[in-house]
């Protein structure tokens, strides 16, 4: 099996991933996951995918992450690897799109307006 290389994009966060087969080590930017990302909560977001297609200890992962916040990053790493094992096993594609892993979230920061402090905060408005 050849490196297969995809990308998971959440929000202002890039993951660049490459998989391979072998005994489940995940590598992001050159670190352990589990040290480069410290709640439980991002270690389950990453997992899920390979737990849902029981893939767990098959493939070794590495990702490059740029962007954004850690959780964020984990989000755009848990699409990267569910569009990497649908190119694996097109099979794996309906249980993934079930757990709603195979979309990419669209919502972004709204921008700042001209005249407002934020996106949607009004300055004071002073009747007289």
């Amino acid at each position: 099996m050849e490196v297969i290389n995809t990308v998971g994009r959440r929000k202002t966060a890039i993951a660049r991933l490459y998989l391979k087969e072998g005994s489940g080590n995940i590598i992001v930017n050159k670190k352990d996951y589990k040290d480069y990302f410290s709640t439980e909560v991002m270690h389950y977001k990453v997992l899920q995918p390979l737990e849902i297609v029981k893939a767990l200890d098959k493939y070794d992962i590495t990702a490059n992450m740029i962007g954004g916040g850690l959780n964020g990053q984990a989000e755009a790493l848990s699409l990267a690897i569910s569009r990497a094992l649908c190119i694996i096993n097109p099979e794996d594609r309906p249980a993934l799109k079930a757990k709603g892993l195979m979309r990419r979230d669209p919502r972004m920061v709204e921008r700042k307006k001209p005249g407002q402090p934020k996106a949607r905060k009004r300055f004071q408005f002073s009747k007289r």
